[in-house]
């Protein structure tokens, strides 16, 4: 068997695991209406950025941005869009995310979509616990299967933090490649 089926045949292994476990604490904890969780971000953000260059790679370079996301409530909130737009010396990024609450699952699910190729992800699906979302979902990179995971935690009411991470291996190892940290900006 090849080493792509392998790592495919993990893959899907990996995302059965992670399903079964995501009902299994769903049953033994009572229903969460998570529909509000993202309101603590509606508004205006300073964002600092720190990417990867090539992930999955063995790269160690980073590149770092600083900017602005402005994020909007949409369907009474149980939507929004989170508008990017950060610039440093490797250039521009103009994107944004669309995260949509399904009432039935009690689960977000988070597209992202720029400028440069006009193309929406695949979602990462997934919820907030105690401050700390994590959303979990398939994409490629390359033309090779990844997981793609990202976790957001808040820090009080004025900043947040948010990590993305990819793996090659179905879970079993995880590569950080993009850190953003944002802080409130205050209407004056």
């Amino acid at each position: 068997m090849g080493r792509l089926n392998r790592a495919a045949i993990s893959l899907a292994v990996a995302l059965v695991l992670l399903s079964i476990a995501s009902a299994a604490l769903v049953a033994t904890q009572e229903p969460r209406d998570g529909s509000r969780d993202f309101d603590f971000e509606i508004g205006e953000w300073s964002t600092h950025i720190k990417r990867l260059q090539r992930p999955l790679t063995g790269s160690t370079a980073w590149v770092e941005y600083t900017g602005t996301t402005t994020v909007r409530g949409v369907l009474g909130q149980r939507a929004n869009i989170a508008e990017l737009r950060v610039e440093g010396p490797a250039g521009r990024i103009e994107g944004a995310a669309l995260r949509l609450y399904n009432p039935a699952a009690r689960q977000w699910s988070v597209h992202y979509f720029n400028a440069a190729d006009g193309m929406l992800t695949a979602p990462l699906v997934g919820g907030f616990r105690d401050g700390r979302g994590v959303f979990v979902g398939q994409d490629t990179l390359a033309g090779r299967t990844i997981l793609v995971r990202f976790v957001i935690v808040t820090a009080g009411a004025d900043a947040c933090r948010f990590e993305q991470s990819f793996s090659d291996n179905g879970g079993e190892s995880w590569e950080l490649n993009w850190v953003a940290t944002d802080t409130r900006r205050r209407v004056r």
